[in-house]
């Protein structure tokens, strides 16, 4: 016999959603600012909108199951969890966009050798925290742990990218919108630990009704 679908199903499948399209924005925008794709940073800045409408979506969900006075005590924890994480995945698709938009204007290509390989390592790391990240979501593992070391080695890369900036290699407009860029780097790792800590609090909240 098939399983009784549960009122929080069409949540979980659009939260999972979010972060496939956060992590897929983040690959893009990296991919068009390296690559000098300034129409895969165009359709990454416009794909922005859809992960907006859909977090509102979501959100809109979750607090009509809240108001219903039929969800369990455990689903309802569960529905507080995903208004927390809500927030952390619509920044992260914005910091996304916002190195989308950098790769419009050509950026890439006034970078100095050195600044774009820490920022594809940077990028790196980041990619690999947010696909672990939604996997933490979707299987409920405590992933924490190893994307703290990961947030670790985007901090270490962040801090060489400004000594880099510093050094006076490029134009000092160039230099700071390089610098923006591994801000956005910087915190997209710290959204992805982030949400990390918020997943195993869910798993560890849900109890039994």
């Amino acid at each position: 016999m098939d399983p009784i679908p549960s009122p929080l199903d069409p949540i979980e499948v659009r939260v999972i959603q979010l972060f496939a399209l956060v992590s897929e924005a983040l690959a893009g925008a990296t991919e068009a600012l390296l690559g000098n794709d300034a129409s895969t940073g165009s359709a990454v800045v416009e794909g922005d909108q859809f992960v907006d409408d859909l977090t509102a979506e979501v959100e809109l969900m979750v607090w009509r199951q809240i108001d219903d006075q039929r969800t369990p005590n455990a689903s309802m924890r569960h529905l507080v969890g995903i208004l927390l994480i809500l927030p952390e995945l619509e920044r992260s698709g914005d910091l996304a966009e916002h190195i989308a938009q950098r790769a419009v204007t050509n950026l890439g290509a006034e970078m100095s050798p050195l600044s774009r390989g820490i920022t594809q390592r940077m990028a790196e790391v980041a990619i690999g925290m947010w696909r672990d990240a939604a996997d933490a979501y979707a299987d409920r593992t405590a992933r924490s742990v190893s994307l703290h070391e990961d947030d670790e080695e985007i901090d270490i890369l962040h801090d060489r990218l400004i000594g880099e900036i510093a050094t006076e290699t490029m134009p000092t407009a160039i230099g700071a919108q390089v610098t923006l860029v591994a801000r956005f780097y910087e915190r997209l790792g710290d959204h992805a630990v982030n949400l990390a800590r918020r997943i195993e609090m869910l798993h560890h909240l849900k109890t039994p009704d």
